[in-house]
């Protein structure tokens, strides 16, 4: 896992090997195992690295290929490497996946990312046609940001090393602060900067002096395995286990110590099982626990590092603890999340263990149906007839609750009964808002609001899938995957990890994996409760006490100590929030002042998030 850096079109840039570097150092925490940066024609390359494969210092990067035609500045890591390179006839000077990532473009060009398992982003500069390719694995697991203006193309892993080359203005992107107050993030290909995208999972770039081409190469629609929904649910029990199984064992290829996060819940608990079962040695496991009984999955991560022997570190929280470390972890954001120090925290105490690698159970809930929205947007298909009622008398009953019982919650609800059909694609957005249209408007100075992007998502998702109609919660999973996953746990693990030069792998977001469970029906997925299938074909690999403990999910007790020890911190960015343009005068500290009044319709998440989003725009000088 490394940081990768570039930019085409150096006319106008005085030393362009000089700005190359401000970029790789603004990202020095990803690799700080190696740097460099190479010009080559209209082009510069930049990396760092964090060594985890082949340690030698003949892989670092950029690579160039024997004859000098490629040179290669890469993100990532390719688990079946091993398998490609016995299909590659090549001068190999190293035992590297990324001299194998090099070798399989230059023989299958753009062709060869249809043969890559792994999670990657990647640039390749051709010195015979003065080109950029670069792509981005399918999933989205490893970033890529872009911007371009008239006579250069800029591209690095994290944001911040954009901003660095001076060529960028620091100026907020209004719609991006829209989607961020409705869902807490920025969906993928937007951000927070004005002219600054990512590249889209699945997705690839062909740049030249002539023209920038973006092109989808992987569709995730289009590649779910469509027989799974017939197959009978025995023979789909045991696919999954043996898929899960063989997506643990790919990530397990190191040359460095590794080992796995342990919350306790069903996901954690089952990679870890897998591992012990693949590995000679204990696997080393990390937990997070606290004082606060409410927050604490300490006995049940205890119960899995039992079962399976691990040499198990568990670290006590405390509010002074977070309060220290707070100010590293919000500098450590590449683009402000809520959740973001929650992961910083555990990839501190890992990497501190000596651990460079460690898997994660990230992924598992999106795939088989683990989150309360399945629940939620299952029951509101099966009470579809509601929009069979005048829209008036829909409204009028939305109002009507709106009144009786203010709060995000009946906002929600309103919006759910004004919708013109209770579809998925309908549903999903306004059930994973944190605002609602009618709050942000009391919030912001704005005439209009920008269309929603999570809802523009999930048509699009929809439409590509008219005709062959995935399993309604296949549906769900779609969104899940392509919005909350992609756009703040992904974005949060890497940000978080790589502050601490710690690579983590997500078996449960092996393509093969999904592909697969996406196509299983509902009623094989879904016959009881949430999980079920996946609890099913695990078998006895996972204890009793994990399987039946009620779902917790993990987060830090901030509701306790905003009120507390945090309270100074939040009230200083609350104020300066509130004063900064666009924002109604008065609004965010009314929310505040609400919020420690005990207004139970004011929720601390959507009041820590203002916290984090106040600190982000200062942090990084954004207009």
């Amino acid at each position: 896992m490394c940081g990768i850096a570039g930019i085409h079109g150096l006319e106008g840039i005085a030393d362009p090997e000089s700005m190359a570097r401000r970029m790789t150092d603004a990202m020095a925490h990803r690799g700080p195992d190696a740097t460099g940066v190479l010009r080559r024609g209209n082009s510069v390359l930049g990396h760092r690295r964090l060594s985890i494969i082949d340690l030698s210092a003949e892989s670092n990067q950029p690579f160039v290929s024997a004859d000098g035609r490629f040179a290669l500045a890469f993100n990532g890591e390719i688990y079946n490497y091993r398998e490609l390179r016995k299909q590659l006839e090549w001068p190999w000077r190293t035992d590297s996946d990324t001299e194998v990532l090099l070798a399989a473009f230059a023989r299958w060009g753009a062709g060869c990312l249809h043969r890559l398992q792994g999670m990657f982003a990647f640039a390749v500069h051709d010195a015979h046609s003065d080109e950029l390719f670069i792509a981005r694995d399918r999933m989205g697991i490893k970033p890529l940001y872009w911007h371009r203006d008239d006579r250069h193309l800029l591209f690095a892993s994290e944001l911040r090393a954009l901003l660095a080359t001076g060529l960028v203005a620091r100026r907020l992107d209004a719609d991006a602060l829209v989607d961020h107050l409705r869902y807490q993030t920025v969906h993928a290909p937007a951000t927070m900067v004005q002219g600054i995208r990512m590249l889209e999972a699945g997705h690839s770039m062909r740049i030249s002096d002539q023209e920038v081409r973006i092109e989808r190469w992987y569709d995730l629609v289009g590649a779910v395995d469509r027989s799974a929904e017939h197959l009978p649910i025995g023979t789909v029990r045991k696919e999954v286990r043996e898929r899960l199984s063989r997506a643990v064992q790919k990530r397990l290829v190191s040359d460095v110590p590794f080992g796995a996060f342990l919350s306790g819940g069903i996901d954690s608990s089952a990679v870890v099982g897998l591992m012990a079962q693949a590995s000679s040695q204990p696997v080393h496991t990390f937990s997070v626990v606290f004082n606060e009984a409410a927050f604490s999955e300490e006995k049940y991560a205890r119960v899995v590092a039992a079962r399976y022997r691990t040499e198990h570190t568990a670290i006590r929280l405390q509010p002074e603890d977070m309060l220290r470390m707070l100010p590293d972890a919000l500098a450590a954001m590449d683009h402000p999340s809520a959740d973001g120090p929650n992961t910083y925290v555990v990839s501190k105490v890992t990497k501190e263990a000596g651990i460079t690698m460690a898997l994660s159970g990230l992924g598992g809930d999106e795939v088989f149906a683990g989150y309360p929205v399945f629940t939620r947007t299952l029951a509101l298909w099966k009470k579809r007839w509601v929009t069979q009622f005048p829209l008036g008398l829909r409204s009028l009953a939305a109002s009507a609750i709106s009144v009786a019982r203010p709060g995000i919650t009946s906002e929600k609800l309103g919006e759910l009964l004004r919708l013109p059909a209770f579809s998925v694609d309908d549903t999903f957005p306004v059930s994973r808002l944190t605002r609602t249209d009618a709050e942000l408007r009391q919030l912001l100075k704005r005439d209009s609001l920008p269309a929603n992007s999570a809802a523009s998502v999930m048509r699009g998702l929809i439409r590509e899938d008219a005709g062959h109609a995935l399993p309604f919660l296949s549906q769900v999973s779609l969104g899940e995957l392509s919005t909350y996953l992609q756009s703040v746990l992904l974005r949060d693990t890497d940000q978080m990890s790589m502050a601490h030069a710690l690579e983590v792998r997500v078996p449960f977001l092996d393509h093969e994996l999904v592909e697969f469970v996406l196509g299983v029906s509902d009623a094989q997925k879904y016959p009881h409760g949430p999980k079920q299938l996946l609890v099913d074909s695990l078998g006895d690999l996972l204890p009793a006490e994990i399987v039946n403990r009620p779902k917790m999910g993990f987060t830090l007790p901030w509701e306790l100590w905003m009120r507390n020890e945090l309270r100074a911190f939040c009230e200083e960015r609350i104020a300066r929030l509130d004063a900064r343009p666009g924002f109604r005068t008065g609004a965010v500290v009314n929310q505040w002042q609400r919020f420690l009044a005990g207004d139970k319709r004011v929720n601390w998440s959507r009041l820590w998030s203002l916290v984090v989003l106040g600190d982000w725009l200062e942090r990084h000088g954004i207009e």
